[in-house]
């Protein structure tokens, strides 16, 4: 699957992809607000992931921009498989934060999700001291659910708080959104 927006192109990522994801993913204030992702981040963890088998129906995107002419790796986002149901997850390069990349990525994934893979719900969560993140997924249409939750951080070598959040898809507030395969 790819996906187009105003802004962005969500597509697969590809082994010639490695050292770009390296060098947007590879800073510990990213790697940090994530659960799976190592610190350091290095060439054959990027490698790693992106030889990890993908079937037709698992939307992982890397999230590219064009600036200045040239496509530009600036993040990730997917849903996976997890706890008997679906989770959203994202990140985006530090130089990306604040431009609102991560809610119009997500805005295509959640259509996605709710559209194309006919899911009904979608959880997501943030870790407390990433607040930004809990807004992004505000503005997606997610409602906290009350829960914190300690969850793995690969990345800090331990447990730390997350704030949990839901998202009802079978809710019609998104119109449907053109997909290309």
């Amino acid at each position: 699957m790819f996906a187009r927006t105003k802004r962005l192109t969500l597509r697969p990522g590809w082994p010639e992809d490695a050292p770009a994801l390296a060098r947007a993913i590879g800073h510990e204030s990213v790697v940090a607000k994530l659960a799976r992702a190592p610190w350091p981040y290095a060439l054959g963890d990027a490698e790693a992931f992106l030889a990890q088998p993908r079937g037709p129906h698992d939307p992982h995107f890397m999230i590219e921009t064009m600036e200045a002419g040239a496509p530009r790796l600036v993040g990730g986002i997917g849903i996976r498989a997890a706890d008997g149901g679906h989770e959203l997850g994202y990140w985006l390069a530090p130089d990306a934060w604040g431009r609102g990349y991560a809610t119009e990525a997500g805005e295509a994934v959640v259509a996605m999700a709710r559209h194309a893979l006919g899911l009904r719900r979608l959880d997501a969560f943030h870790f407390v001291d990433n607040p930004a993140s809990g807004r992004v997924l505000a503005k997606l249409g997610f409602r906290p659910t009350g829960r914190v939750e300690p969850r793995t951080s690969r990345g800090r070598g331990g447990e730390a708080p997350a704030v949990m959040f839901e998202l009802d898809l079978d809710d019609d507030r998104c119109a449907p959104m053109p997909l290309a395969a």
